[in-house]
C-alpha cells in the first residue's frame, strides 16, 4: 500500500509537471489563495508601489527617497509576476485553478547565498487548469509561462525609470541597480532548468 501511494505521488507530479503546473516538487508551498483573492492583493501591491514612487519624488532627503523607492520596486517585484502569467494566460483562453503563496519556484537561478532566503519568501504563484493547458496550442503555453518572468524583469524596472523621469533624490543609482538586477533575472531564468523560460521552451518542445 505504501509503495502504491509514493508510485502514485511521483506519477501526479510528472503529470502536473507535463500539463505546465507551476506546483514544483521542488517549491515550498505556504498555502492558497482564490484567483479573486490573489488579484486583489497583487492588484493592491501594485497600486501601494504606485504611491510608494510618487511619495519618494516629493521625499525631502535622499535617505527617504530610496527607502520609497526599494518599498515600490518590492511591491512591484512580488505583485506582478504572477498576476502577468493570469493575465496573459486568460487572454489566449488558459483556464487557472487558484495561486499559490510560496518560495521561489526557480531556486537554481540564485547563488547559494540568497537560495534559501527565495525559497522562504511568500511567492505568489499561480496553478493553471490540467484540462486547459492540454487545449492550449504550445506556443500560447509558452508565451504564458514566459510572461512572469518577463514582467519580474521589466515591470520594476519601469517603475525605477518612472521615478528618475520624476526627479526623485538618488533614482539615478536606483535604476542602474534596477537594470543590473532585472539583467540577471533574465539571464538566471534562461539558464535555469526549473525557470519560466524553461517551461516555455519545454511546451515548445525545447527542452
Amino acid at each position: 500500500m505504501h509503495d502504491r501511494r509514493r508510485a502514485g505521488s511521483i506519477e501526479d507530479r510528472m503529470t502536473a509537471n507535463m500539463n505546465g503546473s507551476n506546483l514544483s516538487p521542488r517549491r515550498k508551498i505556504f498555502g492558497r489563495l482564490s484567483i479573486v483573492v490573489g488579484n486583489a492583493i497583487q492588484i493592491s501591491g501594485v497600486v501601494a508601489a504606485y504611491l510608494a514612487l510618487a511619495a519618494a519624488r516629493s521625499a525631502h532627503s535622499i535617505i527617504g527617497a530610496v527607502v520609497a523607492m526599494v518599498a515600490g520596486w518590492i511591491l512591484l517585484y512580488f505583485c506582478c509576476h504572477a498576476i502577468a502569467h493570469w493575465i496573459v494566460g486568460r487572454s489566449l483562453g488558459i483556464r487557472f485553478a487558484f495561486y499559490t503563496v510560496g518560495g521561489t519556484a526557480n531556486p537554481e537561478g540564485w547563488p547559494a547565498g540568497l537560495r534559501w532566503l527565495f525559497e522562504h519568501l511568500p511567492f505568489l504563484g499561480v496553478q493553471t487548469e490540467k484540462a486547459s493547458m492540454q487545449k492550449a496550442s504550445p506556443i500560447v503555453r509558452a508565451i504564458m509561462w514566459s510572461a512572469g518572468v518577463t514582467s519580474s524583469a521589466f515591470v520594476p524596472t519601469l517603475g525605477a525609470l518612472w521615478a528618475w523621469c520624476s526627479g526623485a533624490p538618488g533614482s539615478k543609482l536606483f535604476l542602474l541597480v534596477a537594470l543590473f538586477w532585472a539583467v540577471g533575472t533574465l539571464a538566471s531564468n534562461w539558464t535555469s532548468r526549473a525557470g519560466d523560460f524553461s517551461k516555455a521552451r519545454r511546451a515548445l518542445g525545447n527542452p
